[in-house]
């Protein structure tokens, strides 16, 4: 049985919120999984630090304007549950990448390291966005058609990547759908686990290729 969509909103200031707060939760999100990453030798240094400097960055933009809204956000990440203590170090109380906080900064030569970077947030950015119950075909697509055009900056995946073709196979499906088509649940459920797949299948490639 489809799920019905609930509009949690009446009017677009309220939707705005709303938005504003899924930015929030998905910007902390994705701040926890780098550091995570970048703990588990994951990701390189320059990789690592690009990726957060933007996060830091998106994290002072949205904060700015939600300040009278959401005044403590570590009362904010209680409310909704988040675990995140690597990403509230990380955005509350440092505000620079580790390598920079710790005086630890490797640097490389390796031209992917920005694209890395790039592909590593947009497939946290996909993953966060479907947890959030963004499902609809015009908040999926460009998500999506961003993970595709960073993967194919990567010039050390191989040809006909698998997490590629799996992510051009699915915009290409949803591309045909109305823009306000919204995901049943199972789908949501489906796409979820591909994304993670292949977000694991991506770093393990770029692992075995260091």
């Amino acid at each position: 049985m489809a799920t019905v969509g609930v509009r949690l909103w009446k009017d677009k200031k309220t939707q705005e919120l709303y938005e504003s707060k899924a930015d929030l939760y998905a910007i902390i999100k994705a701040t926890e999984k780098l550091e995570r990453a970048y703990v588990r030798d994951s990701i390189n240094a320059e990789a690592y630090e690009s990726a957060c400097e933007k996060l830091i960055q998106q994290f002072k933009v949205l904060y700015g304007s939600l300040r009278t809204l959401v005044p403590d956000v570590e009362k904010f990440m209680s409310e909704y549950n988040m675990q995140c203590p690597m990403a509230a170090t990380r955005l509350l109380h440092s505000g620079l990448p580790a390598t920079i906080e710790h005086k630890a900064k490797q640097k490389t030569n390796d031209p992917d390291a920005a694209s890395v970077a790039e592909t590593v947030q947009h497939f946290i950015t996909a993953m966060d966005s479907l947890k959030l119950n963004l499902v609809a075909v015009d908040q999926i697509c460009p998500i999506l058609l961003d993970l595709i055009n960073s993967m194919n900056k990567v010039q050390s995946l191989p040809p006909n990547f698998g997490p590629k073709e799996k992510a051009k196979e699915v915009y290409s499906r949803l591309y045909q759908k109305p823009a306000n088509y919204e995901l049943p649940e199972e789908d949501v459920r489906q796409l979820l686990y591909e994304l993670e797949s292949s977000y694991n299948i991506f770093l393990s490639t770029l692992k075995s290729r260091s």
